[in-house]
């Protein structure tokens, strides 16, 4: 059943049509303690054409046209902008409250395989219609109410079993993309693809398989978070703001990430040299140290909340936003990396690299300058997630 309600260029077991897959994992609470059995036994309307009262023509009481001697509506309409998001954990609402308050979209459509829980969490955001942008929500566990996005984000995936070997879990991510992403590709054929669930890197080449859409459309949120954690970091023991922070994890969105040291900046000064000489301690363990914390740092909030959620939520919309309105701004993203710093041309591997971002996906990836160590490690992460889309049947 569909809910549906108006708010008005440098270069998850998941559920289908009777068939249960692996879905996206959660827990809540309802308000006050309620049990969530009620919601079973009755369900709610969330318009009040469900109660009954005949929508069409209803507004025609409160309202009537100008006094200009015609009645004929003009033909010219603003294009309408729709995101879809795929899974409704944790992740993927706080993606969406991000995207629905930066007032980013005229229509957000959730998926989930979980019905109660869908259409609790459209509900709880439609009665902040009040305090929001005028937004269409729907819902639906049918990737049919996809249809037509601008931007299809996905961060449905399967939660790893104790004992579960990496391969494994890939392999079950795998089979949920086949019943996700080919879907989506139907439904919005012109769409962008952002993934966000992981393993990013390797599911942004199973989703540009899965949709035959080209490397410029499909784009893995990457290490854009990582290296916000980086500059936060950076930042607090400059005492600057983190946006005038200039730095970059590029590579596996993961253990192997690398710390891009020699183009750090704050307001064109180059931050390591100066770190260096004013303090002895910055040596190559150092810098390895500080760039394991910014790997360490999502085990920690998950170790102490359960899960990430808010910095995702943001850096996934600054994302979008950068790519829906055209805003060529540079983020480090995975990216199809073929060719670059060294990357065989033959391996079809996407990690993260500064890319411009624009309404078309991606418009180009910049060409860094790397020394050699760094060139090195990228190519060695780049190594290892090659070597893990190899074992996929795709």
């Amino acid at each position: 059943m569909s809910h549906k309600t108006t708010i008005d260029h440098f270069h998850f077991h998941f559920h289908f049509a009777g068939e249960i897959h692996i879905a996206v994992g959660f827990s809540s609470r309802s308000e006050g303690g309620r049990s969530r059995s009620r919601s079973r036994d009755m369900k709610k309307a969330s318009s009040l054409s469900e109660l009954g009262f005949d929508a069409e023509g209803a507004s025609s009481g409160f309202f009537r046209p100008v006094a200009d001697g015609g009645s004929t509506p003009t033909s010219h309409r603003r294009r309408l902008t729709k995101i879809s998001v795929i899974g409704a954990g944790n992740v993927g609402m706080a993606i969406a409250q991000t995207i629905l308050t930066r007032d980013m979209a005229d229509e957000i459509a959730l998926v989930d395989a979980v019905p109660d829980k869908l259409r609790g969490e459209m509900l709880d955001l439609q009665h902040a219609a009040a305090f929001l942008p005028r937004v269409r929500l729907v819902s639906d566990t049918d990737l049919a109410v996809t249809r037509g996005s601008d931007l299809a984000i996905v961060t449905a995936g399967a939660r790893q079993i104790p004992g579960e070997s990496r391969l494994n879990l890939l392999q079950r991510n795998v089979a949920l993309f086949r019943k996700i992403v080919p879907a989506l590709a139907e439904h919005s054929p012109e769409a962008l693809l952002l993934i966000v669930s992981n393993p990013v890197d390797v599911l942004t080449y199973v989703a540009w398989k899965l949709s035959g859409f080209p490397a410029s459309r499909v784009i893995g949120s990457g290490t854009n978070l990582d290296s916000s954690r980086f500059r936060f970091l950076l930042a607090e023991h400059l005492q600057v703001n983190a946006q005038d922070v200039q730095a970059y994890m590029v590579g596996e969105h993961g253990d192997s990430s690398v710390a891009i040291w020699s183009s750090m900046s704050v307001a064109g000064m180059p931050v390591l040299k100066s770190l260096r000489e004013s303090h002895q301690s910055f040596d190559e363990e150092a810098l390895e140290g500080i760039r394991r914390a910014v790997v360490d740092s999502a085990y920690e909030v998950i170790s102490l909340k359960g899960y990430t959620s808010w910095a995702i939520g943001y850096s996934v919309a600054s994302l979008a936003a950068s790519l829906l309105r055209d805003q060529h701004r540079i983020h480090p993203v995975s990216v199809l990396a073929s060719g670059f710093h060294g990357i065989p041309q033959d391996h079809q591997v996407f990690l993260s690299l500064p890319a411009r971002l624009g309404r078309a996906g991606v418009l180009g990836v910049a060409e860094m300058e790397l020394t050699e160590e760094e060139a090195r490690r990228l190519r060695r992460s780049a190594k290892t997630l090659w070597e893990n889309c190899q074992l996929l049947d795709l």
